[in-house]
């Protein structure tokens, strides 16, 4: 089934610790495809970098995963695709993006976006919105999914449980 581009899911998911962070990245992992945009929410330390390195990890790269905030950008050779691993904390205005080639990582690659409301009107409709916020004690995390489009059908079907 193709859903409209204003198809729309959402899934929340209470996980125990930063395992269970890596586990539900896995489950994304494993749905997205070439020319995804993936955007985490959250605030600092909720869980972004974490996510964003299951997610990596899930398609079997074994290479060290860091936090793109100074670099801003980070590139990883999976075998199904390019991944592009943004935090654009730092960034000053949207329109800088382009010298990171956020255009071809939307084309070519799959794009995990950090402080993805940097990019205003260049944020793609139709993306997979994953947020992450604190729980009821130090490690648990609760993870709201929000699919637009295609994310809609591949969200309702997704299975979250261990």
């Amino acid at each position: 089934m193709i859903s409209p581009p204003d198809a729309h899911a959402r899934r929340v998911i209470a996980v125990a610790d930063e395992s269970g962070t890596r586990s539900v990245a896995g489950v994304v992992a494993g749905l997205a495809r070439v020319r995804d945009v993936i955007a985490l929410r959250g605030a600092l330390g909720a869980g972004k970098t974490a996510f964003a390195r299951g997610f990596i990890a899930a398609h079997g790269v074994v290479s060290e995963v860091p936090s793109p905030t100074f670099t801003l950008v980070q590139l990883y050779e999976a075998q199904d695709a390019v991944i592009y691993h943004f935090d654009l904390y730092r960034l000053e205005r949207p329109e800088d993006t382009f010298e990171l080639g956020i255009e071809e990582a939307f084309t070519e690659g799959i794009s995990l976006i950090e402080w993805p409301d940097r990019l205003g009107p260049y944020l793609p409709r139709e993306r997979l919105d994953i947020t992450l916020a604190a729980g009821a004690s130090e490690t648990e995390r609760s993870i709201e999914l929000e699919g637009t489009g295609t994310w809609a059908d591949r969200l309702n079907e997704a299975s979250f449980d261990g």
